[in-house]
């Protein structure tokens, strides 16, 4: 390696007092200064005044064309150095000086952009302290001896034969992988959720079918890189069939539980599910392990798939959002019931979510009865229907019962409570003996 460094320096050195290099020079510093005059005249005019009116200004609402002056000056700079090419061919590949220009303008770009544009730390961090010097040896025509120089670094084991290069190039190259395809996961997802033209339904299958195909992509090029023959996979597809049968059983049931419920439709995202156990909660998000329930008092409850298929639950919402409640309580038995029905009927149709009209069938109409005789009273039973569930924002019970306490007050319509009669009586002893009437 310090050989080939050696004839390289060399060699440069002695390309200094030919003419070509100063010609060289010329065109590259030209370069520069035309790309510095024409960033001045070209950054005042991004900003969005410049952009038309009309459906061009509201089509590119979502764009700052602000924050494309930083990639100005290097941009052109590309740019001008790739036009020397064009116009001066005899200089095309020859020239290490302007090869060299065109590099460091080139790399200079990309550590504007990663700067600006990519908030991932970690890829930042990769591609500042590992691309760039990369980029740099290639520039210096080092990159080919120092990958020459680590592949003679090996560990043989079994028939895998690993070299320090191959090493170094798996674990960089499986990083960025990795990275894009989290991103490209979420990027693509997030396009398939937005589409209006999709159910729930579709949208979450396309999201997941998507989402494994990403990440076998990965893993099949991951391997490929590593060098690992891809005709083996055969093999490792049986061993790993075992393996699920055994030690991943419920991994696996969980996953094919979540292909089912998509296929099926049996719940959406949104839909407010009641489990077998009580707990209840709106379907905020569906994995292929599990789905999450976000209850009205900012708790998660993680199911896994597999409860969905192998138990019952009660999804709320799915097939109609109109939901049926009862609110129950007692008047006294003086209490003049027709004048009670005709109040509470007029109270609860008057809650603005309560689903009230002429125009509907007396099955959805609010509705006051007599549920049964109590002990203390009359057991008064009220049916209402509303639009999704009586929880969180939509406290229309605890509304009702509210107003209808005030109606009650308002038309002095009594409340019973137990009472409890106790009689004082004298024996033939002239003892005191009391006894307890339950009224």
């Amino acid at each position: 390696m310090l050989e080939s460094i050696n004839q390289h320096v060399t060699l440069h050195l002695d390309s200094l007092n030919s003419p070509d290099f100063y010609w060289q020079i010329s065109l590259v510093a030209s370069a520069c200064l035309v790309s510095w005059v024409l960033s001045l005249l070209l950054k005042p005019r991004l900003n969005r005044h410049h952009l038309e009116s009309g459906k061009a200004r509201l089509a590119f609402a979502w764009f700052n064309p602000e924050s494309l002056r930083p990639l100005c000056l290097p941009l052109l700079l590309v740019m001008s150095l790739g036009g020397i090419d064009f116009f001066s061919p005899e200089f095309s590949g020859k020239s290490w000086f302007l090869r060299a220009a065109q590099s460091v303008a080139l790399i200079w770009l990309l550590f504007v952009i990663i700067s600006r544009f990519i908030q991932s730390p970690s890829i930042v961090f990769v591609i500042k302290w590992i691309g760039i010097p990369i980029g740099l040896l290639h520039i210096a025509d080092l990159l080919v001896p120092l990958t020459l120089w680590l592949d003679t670094y090996s560990l043989k084991v079994g028939n895998i034969n690993l070299t320090l290069y191959s090493v170094l190039r798996t674990l960089l190259f499986g990083f960025l992988l990795f990275w894009l395809g989290r991103w490209s996961n979420k990027t693509g997802q997030k396009m398939i959720r937005s589409r209006p033209n999709f159910d729930s339904a579709t949208r979450e299958i396309m999201s997941k079918l998507f989402e494994i195909a990403v990440f076998v992509l990965v893993f099949l090029l991951l391997l490929n890189i590593i060098g690992i023959d891809l005709t083996a996979l055969a093999v490792f597809g049986g061993a790993l069939g075992v393996g699920l049968g055994f030690g991943l059983q419920q991994i696996a049931s969980n996953f094919i539980s979540g292909i089912i419920i998509l296929l099926d439709r049996s719940i959406s995202i949104g839909d407010y599910i009641q489990l077998e156990d009580g707990r209840s909660g709106r379907l905020r998000e569906l994995s292929m392990r599990s789905a999450t329930l976000e209850t009205f008092d900012g708790k998660d409850i993680m199911v896994p798939n597999e409860k969905f298929i192998t138990t019952s639950f009660t999804n709320w919402t799915h097939n109609n959002q109109h939901q049926r409640y009862q609110l129950k309580f007692q008047v006294a038995y003086e209490t003049d019931l027709d004048l009670l029905f005709e109040v509470i009927r007029d109270v609860v149709s008057s809650h603005p979510q309560v689903i009230s009209g002429d125009h509907l069938p007396i099955e959805l109409k609010p509705d006051a009865e007599i549920e049964k005789f109590g002990e203390n009273g009359i057991n008064i039973l009220v049916e209402f229907w509303m639009d999704d569930i009586d929880d969180g924002k939509n406290r229309v019970g605890a509304d009702l019962n509210y107003m209808i306490w005030g109606a009650l007050r308002q038309h002095n319509i009594k409340i019973p409570f137990p009472r409890r009669d106790v009689k004082v009586l004298k024996d033939a002893a002239g003892t005191l003996d009391s006894t307890d009437n339950g009224q």
